[in-house]
């Protein structure tokens, strides 16, 4: 098949490297694969000085930042500026693949002989500082849909009335994420993946961890991420924080930790559970995204969302296990990876997109309008500086 994947743009992000990994094993198997997306979008003069006010520095154009794409550039076209993709931006092709709601809008405006439109969605993306009608607009028109979780499942039935959507959740490179039998560490410690948007619940892990250092002596904190933690919130003074750290940095994190906290507050996955699972590390995960499901398979304690205190007894009670108990926990933790590898992600993907490109549907005409739906230059203005804000404070 020829497959085009549309992007917002190409960073470090989770969602990122799902895709990456995707165009990356698609290709191997033989498939054309192209992947598009527009640069970083240039700074406003207000976020520029916010910047500089908050002590990140004066950065007008953003660097081109590392992204899950850098090692597949033979397969990755970026557009000359931030901009849409259109029709002169992308091959013919069989299918043709939005992986975001601005690029959802895209594709829906691109001709038939840029493929059967699929919609990849990583998660519900209806947050404050986005434009809601837009994108709740994108989850009801009328591509081909696959997504993660069963949480997202749930969601597009529940709320959009959408019934036939390809469920194909996230896998794990058990070959890149192992580590040895072990036992538990000398000095107890607890790990995160640290981000400053709240809906990753950092505030929660921290919480967390404060309250369960009283109970743990010497109770040690490791943490990475893509960003350097904000002075919004309050850190812990025993965090070991690593930023960026490379994929072979990133099994030993995990393999340090005797438990890895999963805080999020809204997921569409949560590929760090089964990444830590992997390296034998029990997860404490709040209910969302896919943890529900991978959490119930075994290696894991499942935690009310929201709830430092509830977490902070999780961690007390697996770090206070005896090293027997400890290493049966590890043990399920890894089995629950081996059971959810990318191989079997990759077959279900593959098999999506081939059932997207034989379908025998009329001329695409989009459900929704979505010329209709944008908005004049200053509303979008609002909703940046909105996310600006919101990002910063």
């Amino acid at each position: 098949m020829k497959i085009t994947f549309v992007c917002p743009t190409f960073d470090m992000g989770g969602g990122q490297r799902v895709i990456a990994l995707y165009a990356d094993q698609l290709e191997a198997r033989g498939h054309d694969v192209v992947v598009v997306a527009p640069p970083s979008r240039r700074r406003t003069p207000r976020e520029v000085l916010r910047s500089v006010l908050r002590g990140r520095g004066f950065a007008w154009n953003p660097k081109k930042a590392p992204s899950h794409f850098d090692g597949l550039s033979h397969m990755t076209k970026v557009l000359d500026r931030y901009r849409p993709v259109s029709a002169r931006d992308v091959p013919d092709a069989d299918v043709v693949i939005a992986t975001w709601w601005e690029a959802a809008e895209w594709v829906a405006e691109l001709p038939d002989r840029k493929g059967s439109k699929v919609y990849f969605i990583q998660g519900h993306e209806v947050f404050p500082y986005l434009p809601i009608d837009r994108v709740e607009a994108t989850l009801r028109n009328d591509f081909c849909k696959i997504t993660i979780s069963q949480r997202m499942i749930d969601i597009l039935r529940d709320q959009y009335g959408e019934h036939d959507v390809a469920l194909v959740p996230n896998g794990v490179d058990v070959r890149q994420f192992r580590t040895l039998r072990r036992s538990k560490r000398p000095t107890p410690a607890v790990g995160f993946v640290y981000s400053p948007g709240p809906v990753k619940g950092a505030d929660v892990a921290l919480k967390a961890y404060s309250i369960a250092a009283e109970r743990v002596p010497g109770l040690r904190l490791v943490a990475f991420g893509a960003e350097p933690p904000c002075p919004q919130v309050k850190l812990a003074s025993r965090m070991e924080f690593t930023r960026l750290p490379s994929q072979r940095q990133i099994p030993r994190i995990y393999g340090q930790c005797d438990a890895w906290l999963f805080p999020s507050r809204n997921e569409g996955f949560g590929l760090p559970i089964l990444e830590a699972m992997a390296c034998r590390t029990p997860v404490i995960g709040t209910p969302t995204g896919a943890a529900p499901e991978l959490i119930s398979q075994g290696g894991g304690v499942l935690v009310p969302m929201d709830d430092p205190e509830a977490m902070a007894e999780a961690i007390a009670a697996v770090v206070g296990l005896e090293d027997p108990e400890w290493r049966a926990l590890s043990d399920a933790a890894l089995n629950t990876a081996r059971r959810n590898s990318w191989d079997a992600s990759i077959d279900m993907f593959e098999a999506a997109l081939e059932a997207a490109a034989a379908s025998d549907n009329p001329t695409f005409e989009p459900s929704v309008n979505f010329a209709e739906l944008k908005t004049a230059k200053a509303r979008q203005a609002q909703y940046e500086q909105e996310a600006s804000e919101l990002v910063t404070s």
